[in-house]
């Protein structure tokens, strides 16, 4: 509900760096992370997916609705990329760097051929999109950096 606070401190907190990525979540209808493609089932419950335990979320960022979109005001001219997560119908995907299902998604690479040695991360969902991609730039190699 209050995701725009965010805004400010991140524009601030990018001007700093010359490459830039974002990353937005771009689900479909019926996302396999979604409790209404599991009927019977609530919001926060889990469930065994192919790939292992998923916690299910109310219907969140689906692709070309407005809660999808990136936050008005956050213009970063800068960014060249915005990695879209959460494609696959059936894997959620909290990182930036590797899907549920163990896909990686190329950004490693990408910040490798940029000379990229320390990744700093922030955003909404510190607790799961921002934490899972720390953890897993770490497991790639980087310093990782999250600023909350």
């Amino acid at each position: 509900p209050d995701g725009d606070a965010v805004v400010a401190p991140i524009r601030a907190l990018a001007a700093r760096f010359a490459t830039l990525v974002l990353t937005q979540d771009w689900h479909p209808p019926g996302h396999a992370s979604f409790a209404s493609a599991h009927p019977g089932r609530a919001p926060f419950e889990t469930v065994r997916l192919a790939y292992g335990e998923q916690v299910l979320w109310p219907d969140h960022c689906v692709q070309g609705s407005a809660g999808a979109s990136l936050a008005p005001g956050l213009d970063l001219p800068g960014a060249a990329l915005v990695l879209r997560k959460g494609l696959n119908p059936g894997v959620d995907s909290y990182s930036a760097f590797v899907e549920a299902d163990g896909t990686r998604t190329g950004l490693a690479g990408y910040l490798r051929e940029r000379g990229v040695g320390r990744v700093v991360l922030c955003g909404l969902a510190t607790d799961y999109c921002v934490a899972w991609s720390a953890l897993d730039a770490r497991a790639a190699g980087f310093e990782a950096v999250v600023v909350a």
